[in-house]
C-alpha cells in the first residue's frame, strides 16, 4: 500500500481520489452486467408473449415459424444490449469519441477479421427470408441429420437421433434438406417363405391395410401393397407404402411390422427366417 501511495504520490495523484474512481467503475461495471441480464430477461420474455399471442390471433402466423422468428429476435436483442452495455463500461475508462476515431483507423483490419462473422449473418438471414427451415423441422444440412434445436445468426444447431447436438456455421450451410415439409412416406417391406401362396399374402396384407387406414389417424393415404418387390435369396419381398402426416412415418411403419407379423401369425403365413441345419454322419469305429 506505501509503494502504490509512492507512485501515485509522484503522478501526483491523490491515492483516496484514485481508489475511489476505481471502487466507482467497478461498481458502475457490476450495475450495468446487472441491468445487462434483467433487460435481456425482460426482452426475451416479452418477445415470447408476443409471439404465443401471434399463433393464436387471427392473423395468426404458423408455429414453428413463430418460434424460429422469435429466437432470432431474441438473439438480436441480445447482441444490441451486450453491444451498449460494453460501450458504456469502456466509455467509463476512455473517451468514446476518440475510441470510435482510432476504430475508423482499424475498420479495414476488423472488416477482414470479421468477414466469416458477416457471412453467417447474411446466410443466416437470406435461411430465414427463404423459409429454408425452421426450429423443429427435420433436416439434413451438410452431413448431419436431425431436429433443428435452435436458428441464430450466426449458428444453426441441430440434434441428431442418437442426442448428439451439431454446430453448424450458418456459412457453412450451402444445400439444405428440409425432411419436413408436405406429407412422408412409409415404407415397409414383409419376406414370405418361397412355398406360401403370394396372392393368398397379399389378400391378407390389402385387408389389414384397409383396417390400419379405419384405426390410424396419422395415416393420410394408403397403406398400398405394391406387390412382390424383390425374390430375395429366402423368402418374396412384398412391399406396403402410405403417406401419413409429417414426421409420423417411423410410428406408422412400426405399428405396420407389428400388426402384419400377427396377422401372419393367425394365418399361418410363414415369415422366413435363416436356419441351419446340422448333418451328423455316423461312421463305424475301425475294428482293426
Amino acid at each position: 500500500m506505501e509503494k502504490l501511495n509512492r507512485v501515485l504520490g509522484r503522478l501526483n495523484i491523490d491515492p483516496s481520489e484514485f481508489l475511489g474512481e476505481i471502487f466507482q467503475k467497478i461498481l458502475l461495471m457490476i450495475i450495468v452486467f446487472i441491468l445487462v441480464r434483467i433487460a435481456i430477461k425482460l426482452g426475451n420474455r416479452f418477445i415470447n408473449g408476443f409471439f404465443q399471442k401471434k399463433t393464436t390471433d387471427k392473423f395468426s402466423i404458423e408455429e414453428r415459424r413463430a418460434h424460429t422468428l422469435s429466437t432470432i429476435l431474441k438473439s438480436v436483442y441480445s447482441y444490441v444490449i451486450y453491444f451498449i452495455g460494453i460501450i458504456t463500461v469502456i466509455g467509463s475508462f476512455v473517451d468514446i469519441t476518440s475510441l470510435l476515431a482510432v476504430a475508423g483507423v482499424g475498420s479495414l483490419a476488423v472488416a477482414f477479421g470479421a468477414q466469416s462473422l458477416v457471412e453467417d449473418f447474411v446466410t443466416g438471414f437470406f435461411i430465414f427470408l427463404d423459409d429454408q427451415f425452421s426450429v423443429g423441422d427435420y433436416v439434413t444440412l451438410k452431413n448431419f441429420n436431425g431436429i433443428v434445436e435452435n436458428m441464430g445468426l450466426r449458428t444453426t444447431e441441430i440434434r441428431d437421433f442418437s442426442g448428439d447436438l451439431h454446430i453448424i456455421p450458418n456459412r457453412e450451410i450451402i444445400t439444405v434438406t428440409n425432411h419436413s415439409r408436405g406429407n412422408m412416406q412409409a415404407k415397409v417391406d414383409v419376406g414370405i417363405a418361397y412355398e406360401e401362396d403370394i396372392q393368398r399374402a397379399i389378400e391378407v396384407l390389402e385387408n389389414l391395410c384397409k383396417q390400419m387406414a379405419k384405426e390410424n389417424d396419422k395415416i393420410v393415404e394408403g397403406p398400398y401393397v405394391l406387390g412382390v418387390q424383390e425374390l430375395g435369396d429366402s423368402s418374396v419381398n412384398i412391399r406396403i407404402t402410405a403417406q401419413t402426416k409429417n414426421m409420423e412415418q417411423w410410428g406408422v411403419e412400426r405399428q405396420l411390422r407389428q400388426k402384419i407379423k400377427e396377422t401372419f401369425d393367425q394365418e399361418g403365413i410363414e415369415i422366413p427366417y435363416p436356419k441351419r441345419v446340422v448333418y451328423q454322419e455316423n461312421v463305424e469305429p475301425d475294428r482293426r
